[in-house]
């Protein structure tokens, strides 16, 4: 809209100075035509203080002078002089000199005796009219013949009238030009506003109507569509992994009970590690897909005092996790989401790192919740990747260490759900940094 307005305002300003340099061209041949009139016409008597006066009404007088009427400090006016001998040569009148000048009415004492008989007094201030043209031809004789034209004062009134037209123009075509972008844009507003809140909710509000142009309402009209396709499909996915969890955590709690018969302490003990690995890895796939489309709403809530709940869980266990002195943050958020992702983020630390080190900042408008860890890191290469659902590196992170490569994943997947993201970095004197960030508004 912006660039649109300014084109049109340059296409205006365009036109309105070419058109005013037209109608000033077509005013100055007037007067010097009117000059040149006068001129051929001659005196109408000689000498005289000034030619043609007496009689009221009629036009200023053409007078015979000594000298050119040229008074010091005035420019001529060449381009003028140029045109109007020209009109004279036309005429057959013989000169050697063509000399005009334009000159305020208040420096000619002529001008102001010839307004004062006209008007049967001066004037105040002389504003009406201003200016006039002297116009003058050194004739072959010696002499010189004066002719003055007045300029009207209606300049300065054609100047403005051109202005407020163009202006007008300008804001006719501004507002014919904002209505029409009007009606597009704000479709497209309102369906963009629409995909942002289905990509950050997938709440099943009921369909954006149609509207604006037609080629707008075929737009909305496709997106409702395909939004009632995903929205479709995610129940599906909902309903298939609801049926798959019940499916499988019922024989689970079966054999939880019937590993109770075994003898074999030792056996028995791995029976049940092996099920809880099992149970533990289908939670993880079972909240990673729920991920997406949480139920609980969003709560303000002490950053801080989340962070250090969770990491008093681990103290009370006896787990070497620590967390430094950190600022007051007050978010918008769910708190049971958040809670599981820095739990996937410690026991990470613990599994692989043996310590854990747990720290709260602002940074660049965010809060950053970091864990960190002593262990081996991970290769360059290799941490992109180790974001992926089920990416383990088999080198440092073997099945003898438990997990099925989800709770990165998950951690990242509920950074998302909030607005954020994780990012993983290994630190200058060894280690690996998980890097939790969420915008502060």
């Amino acid at each position: 809209m912006l660039s649109i307005a300014l084109a049109l305002l340059v296409a205006q300003g365009l036109s309105a100075a070419l058109l005013y340099r037209a109608q000033a061209e077509r005013r100055e041949a007037t007067l010097v035509g009117t000059a040149a009139f006068r001129l051929a016409g001659g005196p109408r008597r000689e000498g005289g203080p000034f030619a043609g006066l007496a009689p009221r009404g009629e036009r200023m007088g053409v007078m015979l002078r000594d000298a050119s009427p040229q008074q010091s400090g005035e420019s001529r006016d060449t381009h003028a002089e140029e045109v109007l001998g020209e009109m004279l040569a036309r005429e057959g009148l013989a000169f050697d000199e063509v000399v005009v000048v334009r000159r305020p009415v208040a420096r000619d004492p002529l001008a102001q005796r010839w307004i004062a008989r006209r008007h049967g007094r001066m004037p105040a201030g002389l504003k009406e009219p201003h200016d006039l043209i002297v116009a003058a031809i050194h004739r072959p004789d010696g002499r010189w013949l004066h002719a003055r034209v007045m300029i009207p004062s209606g300049e300065r009134q054609l100047l403005l009238s051109m202005l407020l037209q163009a202006l007008f123009t300008y804001a006719v075509l501004v507002g014919a030009v904002w209505l029409v972008l009007r009606r597009i844009t704000r479709p497209l507003q309102a369906l963009t506003r629409r995909m942002e809140r289905f990509a950050g909710t997938r709440d099943g509000v009921p369909p954006l109507e149609p509207q604006g142009p037609d080629d707008i309402r075929g737009l909305i009209a496709a997106h409702n569509a395909l939004e009632a396709r995903i929205a479709g499909l995610l129940d599906e996915k909902d309903v298939m992994l609801g049926a798959i969890g019940h499916d499988l955590k019922t024989p689970l709690a079966a054999l939880r009970v019937r590993i109770e018969s075994v003898e074999d302490d030792a056996e028995r003990i791995k029976m049940a590690a092996t099920i809880e690995d099992i149970a533990r890895s289908l939670d993880d796939i079972l909240s990673l897909a729920r991920v997406g489309r949480p139920s609980d709403p969003l709560e303000p809530t002490e950053l801080g005092a989340l962070v250090a709940a969770v990491v008093e869980e681990y103290e009370d266990r006896g787990e070497p996790v620590t967390f430094a002195e950190a600022p007051r943050v007050v978010l918008s958020l769910r708190a049971t989401w958040l809670r599981r992702a820095l739990r996937n983020l410690i026991d990470n630390a613990l599994r692989y790192g043996g310590a854990a080190q747990v720290s709260l900042v602002r940074e660049d408008g965010k809060a950053v919740l970091r864990v960190e860890d002593e262990g081996p890191g991970i290769p360059e290469h290799e941490i992109d990747r180790m974001l992926q659902p089920f990416t383990r590196l088999e080198a440092s992170r073997n099945s003898a260490t438990g997990g099925a490569g989800l709770g990165l994943t998950l951690a990242r997947a509920i950074a998302e759900q909030h607005g954020g993201e994780l990012t993983l970095a290994n630190r200058a004197d060894g280690g690996l940094r998980a890097s939790l960030s969420l915008p502060l508004v």
